[in-house]
């Protein structure tokens, strides 16, 4: 079965939103994940730190250059994903639609390319 990611966006007003009412979403997220065990198809989930400890690592010029966080404008942050085991893009999106979020946030769903579709480098073997 294919394998699809669930990653949350927010924006700095969602994630105010979610933090005023932390202790019900982390209820409510962890029935979903539970849910999801129960369905067998939930592989993963993590939610990420604050971005204001993280740093971006910029290859626009010729030196990559560090820049800690928090980052200029935040319109959209990764907090995090759902990586599910489903049968088809439908079905992700499923799961998706039910995912506990606050107004102004975004689920993305994306595929996982599975190994064979991945270019295979004779130096590198395949091997990141």
């Amino acid at each position: 079965m294919p394998k699809y990611m669930l990653i949350m966006r927010g924006t700095d007003e969602s994630n105010a939103a979610m933090m005023a009412n932390i202790d019900e979403m982390m209820a409510t997220s962890r029935q979903f994940i539970e849910e999801m065990v129960k369905a067998g198809v939930l592989l993963a989930a993590e939610g990420l730190d604050d971005p204001g400890r993280g740093v971006v690592v910029d290859f626009s010029g010729e030196a990559p250059v560090v820049t800690d966080g928090p980052y200029g404008e935040t319109k959209e942050l990764f907090g995090g994903y759902f990586l599910l085991d489903v049968a088809s893009r439908q079905e992700a999106v499923e799961w998706a639609k039910r995912v506990p979020a606050v107004r102004g946030s975004k689920i993305e769903v994306r595929r996982v390319a599975e190994a064979d579709e991945v270019p295979q480098g004779s130096e590198s073997n395949g091997q990141i």
